[in-house]
């Protein structure tokens, strides 16, 4: 989409586009792009845990699933950002490819974002996919799209711009996707937890061993057109990380790969990360990190999640929650906000902190409902959430971290760590780029 950008982004993206063209013209790869509301990262990483074994794959790096960052990705370079130095460096890289023999890869795994009506048409038009994976349509983003329903339109082009040859995968269990679905003309592998999926996950449980405070992750039955095997994710916390794996393993059927090696390729899959992740916290408490992002569906599964591990054994002491503002959400802020916390209220919560002028509708509804004042605590920055945190925490307790990008959750994470040494790998946003960005008010 071309509003609000200067002639000089423009016009990058018109030469990126024309390099992106003749290196797929070249190479013709087979193209597997991935769009949804949520979860299309975690969607890449599980099809890059089933197939990179077997086939050279080039997936998307960082964010790079807009106008700019999917040319680089085809052309394998990092982006130049303010330096005519580094562009050039994208441009040397491109020649190379053009003019020599080069390994290329033979599958990528794209991200395609989607932040405004126009960006999958404008990505579609010069990137022929395969297959296309839809992970979910909800609330994400619905500020520029002003409905659901407009968001399902515009995720939908995807798939709908497929060849009658190509494979739409996707999740049945969200209503907006099952009604795509039924409107293609290409093969369709869907995926979910409904008996209707053809690849559905059933007989779900979570492991904690409480004695050595370790983290199992989930086992699960993988069925698929009458074969039936367990898989583990002894890395994943999360349900709904699952559909992320059963996606990897749709892809890894229509590339002809077995049920039995795609199972073992997806006990290497791992969460991005800042996407539900366990760290230890100070003072034996445990975190739950899932700071990417945030809107209202994830924040829903987020502490539906927490509900889950908590129960799970009496090893934890309390449920606490630091949310920072969901943002881009429109018209419903205020009714999404209460309604989280809602949500909070029905998993028995112990203590909330709220980020952001907007969490203050949460705050307003607890009070309402009279959840005690003393276990509310509301910060404008997540800096001072932080430090309040950081002195209240105790042994056992069982902290979700989470909030959209803008409000820089991660830096709850870093005040209340057991390793704050570690941030560096183990915390989303914590480039050099990223680090000289100071939080401001949003």
């Amino acid at each position: 989409m071309t509003v609000g950008k200067s002639k000089k982004i423009l016009a990058l993206e018109k030469i990126l586009r024309v390099m992106a063209v003749l290196v797929l013209k070249k190479y013709k790869p087979q193209i597997i792009s991935i769009t949804g509301s949520v979860g299309k990262t975690s969607a890449k990483e599980a099809i890059f845990s089933v197939i990179h074994g077997k086939f050279r794959v080039r997936k998307t790096a960082k964010n790079y699933n807009n106008e700019i960052g999917v040319p680089l990705t085809i052309i394998g370079a990092e982006s130049g950002g303010n330096s005519l130095a580094g562009w050039l460096l994208v441009f040397l890289k491109w020649i190379g490819l053009m003019l020599s023999p080069f390994k290329y890869p033979e599958i990528l795994v794209l991200e395609m974002g989607a932040d405004r009506p126009g960006d999958i048409e404008y990505l579609t038009s010069f990137v022929r996919s395969d297959m296309a994976i839809i992970t979910d349509i909800s609330w994400s983003h619905v500020e520029f799209f002003k409905t659901v329903e407009g968001v399902a339109k515009e995720k939908g082009i995807l798939a709908k711009t497929l060849e009658e040859k190509g494979t739409a995968i996707l999740n049945i269990d969200n209503q907006y996707i099952a009604k795509i679905a039924n409107q293609l003309k290409c093969n369709v592998v869907s995926f979910g937890f409904s008996q209707e999926a053809d690849m559905k996950a059933t007989s779900i449980t979570f492991s904690y061993d409480g004695e050595n405070r370790n983290f199992n992750g989930l086992s699960f039955k993988l069925d698929f057109k009458g074969t039936s095997i367990p898989v583990r994710l002894p890395l994943i916390i999360a349900k709904h990380q699952i559909y992320a794996a059963l996606a990897g393993a749709a892809v890894g059927t229509r590339l002809d790969m077995n049920l039995v090696e795609i199972g073992a390729a997806l006990e290497k899959f791992s969460s991005p990360r800042g996407r539900m992740n366990i760290l230890k916290g100070v003072k034996g408490s445990f975190i739950i990190d899932d700071t990417y992002n945030s809107s209202p569906n994830s924040v829903e599964v987020a502490l539906n999640t927490l509900g889950e591990i908590a129960d799970s054994s009496e090893a934890f002491r309390r449920k606490i929650v630091a949310l920072g503002d969901m943002l881009e959400i429109g018209d419903e802020t205020q009714e999404k906000h209460e309604e989280l916390a809602k949500k909070f209220l029905s998993l028995k919560g112990d203590v909330f902190f709220a980020v952001g002028e907007r969490m203050k509708f949460a705050v307003e509804e607890l009070k309402r409902c009279r959840f005690p004042e003393e276990n509310i605590f509301h910060f404008e920055d997540p800096m001072e959430a932080g430090r309040k945190l950081q002195e209240i925490v105790g042994d056992g307790d069982l902290i979700l971290v989470k909030g959209s990008q803008g409000m820089r959750m991660e830096k709850v994470v870093e005040e209340i760590m057991a390793e704050p040494q570690e941030a560096e790998k183990l915390l989303c946003r914590q480039s050099e780029d990223w680090k000289r960005i100071s939080w401001k008010k949003v």
